[in-house]
């Protein structure tokens, strides 16, 4: 038995969510064509409305619906600082910690030569133009643990450096809590290279 060409449109256009594969696809839209119509209703003006309301900030390149987004329009960041990440999740886990009151550059991706993604896929013009503004300067590099995290991290680092800068990278280390037995080598390897001196 084969499904309505609606229905298979619907499975395919689900299917392109990241990890979500045909099964995953097929469940998915029978439940919200089943079960949940008001939510497949939701879901489909949720979609309507952010396509048609988000754009990326003029600075810092998340996704915004004004020109600036909230941080960048922020008198009480701290102009001097930049934090480049990869992804908008990315600088949301770092607000959470209310640790950073510097502004971001979000690049909206990484390099991943096995996705087919390179350093030309990037927004490194964009960046080079706020990073060089005359403001900023410090640059902290807040790319993922990776393979694809440290390569992009690398040509950061070239795009950026002898251009007066101070370069900085987040560092590695034991999670807050975690007991030394149940820790993967490489993170403890990377904590005992990155050790530093204790204050009075």
């Amino acid at each position: 038995m084969k499904n309505p060409p609606s229905l298979d449109s619907l499975i395919t256009a689900l299917r392109v969510l990241p990890g979500v594969g045909p099964k995953s696809a097929q469940r998915m839209a029978y439940h919200l064509m089943q079960r949940d119509t008001a939510g497949a209703d939701r879901l489909a003006r949720a979609i309507d409305h952010a396509r048609s309301h988000l754009k990326h900030c003029a600075r810092c390149n998340t996704f915004s619906e004004s020109e600036l987004c909230g941080v960048c329009a922020d008198p009480q960041r701290r102009q001097d600082l930049l934090c480049i990440v990869e992804m908008p999740a990315d600088e949301m886990m770092i607000e959470q910690t209310r640790s950073y009151d510097g502004l971001y550059f979000v690049l909206m991706g990484r390099v991943s030569p096995l996705d087919g993604l390179t350093a030309r896929d990037l927004p490194l013009e964009q960046l080079a133009r706020r990073a060089l503004d005359g403001t900023v300067s410090e640059v902290v590099l807040a790319t993922n643990f990776t393979a694809e995290g440290e390569a992009t991290a690398h040509v950061l680092h070239t795009l950026l450096k002898d251009r007066g800068l101070t370069l900085t990278r987040i560092a590695r280390g034991l999670p807050v809590g975690g007991e030394l037995e149940y820790v993967d080598p490489g993170t403890l390897a990377q904590a005992l290279y990155e050790r530093r001196g204790i204050k009075d």
